[in-house]
């Protein structure tokens, strides 16, 4: 079992640079440190937890299940020393108020969780008055007044000039695939392979909209064998070998509800990553709440 003292804080930021990367290399660059750096703490915590944290793979690593366990602690202990440094203890505690947030399906599902418990911690006076709304109805509540912030993939929105903004994150899209399919032999895979192969669509907060973009972008139709608006039977379907999708990597699971691997690998095609953002009124004057919390989330993601 490992002690406390053979973990440091910079072997758990570089487990999870290379967790979020795929790559040893992407993952040293990102962190501006050398490979072998990330490399050494990886295979450090390795030998402190006395389990694997990665496969490792032609094209890069993927978490074990044992990974993923992990990484959900350490991003937690990154996250809270980070949120401690935002703002002195005794101003957020003393803030009170209601924030107005809509957000979309994919936003309330894979994104906000986790960071309005962060908010929450820090600003428990503040109360999240949350929607759940498509992103143009967002939009249209934001632009009246009746939203302070609205949380969508901006990516998607066609009236962007409206609004002021911020990215709040810019997740790649990756291939989806089952352990077994063919595609899993190609070093290299690109749209046009993909082509060749059944896919799954996911309709959900626009998805056939944005996926139908890039492919025409490209000349090329998608092999639709499936459309759905369940992510949950979109994994089942991946992971039994009925087809594959591309997808951001925000939205991945390793794993499907029947326990079933699903594999990742990058596309050799300039496929445009998912933007997730936030949206307001521009030269509105924003109640304090509301701007904390804008705040809390841009400084959070940039982190």
């Amino acid at each position: 079992m490992a002690k406390g003292n053979d973990i440091s804080l910079r072997q758990l930021r570089y487990f999870v640079a290379a967790a979020d990367a795929g790559q040893f290399s992407q993952a040293a660059m990102k962190a501006h440190v050398s490979q072998s750096a990330i490399t050494a703490a990886v295979s450090q915590l390795e030998e402190a937890l006395g389990v694997s944290l990665f496969d490792r793979l032609p094209y890069g690593v993927a978490l074990t299940a044992e990974g993923h366990k992990f990484a959900q602690h350490a991003r937690h202990i990154l996250d809270t020393l980070q949120d401690a440094l935002i703002e002195p203890l005794f101003l957020s505690h003393a803030m009170e108020g209601v924030v107005r947030v809509g957000a979309s399906y994919t936003v309330l599902g894979y994104f906000l969780p986790a960071l309005l418990a962060r908010f929450k911690r820090s600003y428990p006076k503040i109360e999240i008055d949350l929607v759940d709304m498509d992103r143009p109805s967002i939009e249209a509540a934001v632009n009246d007044g009746i939203l302070d912030l609205g949380l969508t993939i901006i990516s998607n929105a066609t009236n962007l000039h409206r609004f002021d903004h911020h990215v709040l994150i810019r997740s790649r899209r990756q291939l989806w695939l089952s352990p077994q399919h063919p595609l899993m032999s190609q070093p290299i895979i690109t749209l046009e392979d993909v082509a060749g192969h059944a896919y799954i669509l996911a309709t959900v907060d626009e998805g056939a909209v944005s996926t139908q973009r890039y492919w025409q972008s490209r000349g090329l139709v998608p092999t639709v064998a499936f459309q759905t608006s369940s992510m949950e039977a979109l994994r089942g379907l991946v992971a039994h070998g009925f087809g594959v999708t591309i997808l951001s990597d925000m939205l991945y699971r390793a794993w499907s509800l029947e326990g079933k691997k699903i594999d990742i690998r990058p596309l050799a095609a300039d496929i445009p990553p998912m933007e997730l953002g936030l949206i307001w009124q521009p030269n509105a004057t924003m109640p304090a709440p509301a701007e904390a919390f804008r705040q809390f989330l841009i400084m959070a993601c940039a982190s």
